[in-house]
């Protein structure tokens, strides 16, 4: 037998109580609906709020950081303003000048290859900012690298040319040092070409007779070659005040103090 499905068709009564009720249901479920979408906003308004107020006191906590590291720098508290500056890097990790400032207490202890890293991190974070290349220069010129300090310096130089300390002070005290080097570079050679001509004399290679004038010849000039070696030994290559450079006799270079007071002053030159 089959079986029917009824369904009430649209016109026919429907109870005036029904209609009330069900409409009544529909507004309930838009408030609610409504108060979810108002909820949800207020929601994401409060997380960007909260985020900018993190932001804000991680700012404000490192400047104080950055501050407090200054002055115990000043007070040649050193290692300490370190400490200060990392905890301040820890919160603002884009902040050049923590770097260059790291950077410049490193060169005066004497921790060269650390201060060359803070430096290249604060040119990396602020390329025209002009004293970080210089500061970066001054570590440079800590480890030894001459060439590249000259580098950096022409590079701040090129950023602010109106900066006298540039120029009269870190520039030229770079291209001294590098004519120095040279110099020595120079002088080394000259040390071993001397050297293996002492070692591998001409005149030794060739036979003699032992009652001649040769000999005597040969033995003066070997005499010779082994006093000019002895002199180069003897010497160190210095540069004086107008930029000369002169062989000082090592007994009597004092060349220690006077690059001790001058690295000392070098990194005086601009306070914290």
């Amino acid at each position: 037998m089959a079986s029917f499905g009824w369904k009430r068709k649209v016109g026919e009564k429907v109870s005036k109580s029904a209609v009330q009720q069900f409409e009544a249901e529909a507004e309930k479920t838009d408030d609610v609906a409504v108060a979810c979408k108002d909820e949800e906003v207020d929601w994401l308004h409060a997380i960007k709020r909260r985020r900018e107020v993190l932001l804000d006191d991680c700012a404000t906590k490192s400047k104080r950081l950055k501050d407090e590291g200054a002055v115990l720098a000043e007070l040649g508290r050193h290692w300490e303003a370190i400490k200060k500056w990392d905890e301040a890097i820890q919160l603002t990790p884009d902040n050049p000048l923590l770097y260059e400032m790291k950077s410049q207490v490193l060169i005066i202890l004497q921790e060269v290859f650390p201060a060359v890293k803070a430096a290249e991190m604060a040119v990396k974070l602020r390329p025209l900012w002009w004293e970080s290349r210089q500061t970066l220069g001054r570590a440079q010129l800590s480890l030894g690298e001459v060439d590249l300090a000259v580098r950096s310096f022409q590079i701040a130089i090129h950023l602010r040319p109106s900066e006298q300390t540039l120029w009269q002070e870190d520039l030229a005290w770079a291209w001294k040092l590098q004519k120095q080097q040279r110099a020595a570079r120079e002088k080394t050679r000259q040390e071993e070409e001397t050297q293996k001509l002492i070692l591998n004399a001409p005149e030794l290679q060739q036979e003699y007779d032992f009652e001649s004038d040769e000999v005597l010849a040969a033995c003066t000039a070997v005499a010779d070659r082994q006093r000019r070696y002895e002199e180069l030994k003897r010497t160190a290559v210095v540069i004086d005040t107008e930029g000369n450079i002169k062989n000082v006799p090592i007994e009597e270079e004092g060349s220690g103090d006077m690059a001790s007071s001058s690295n000392e002053q070098f990194v005086k030159a601009r306070g914290l």
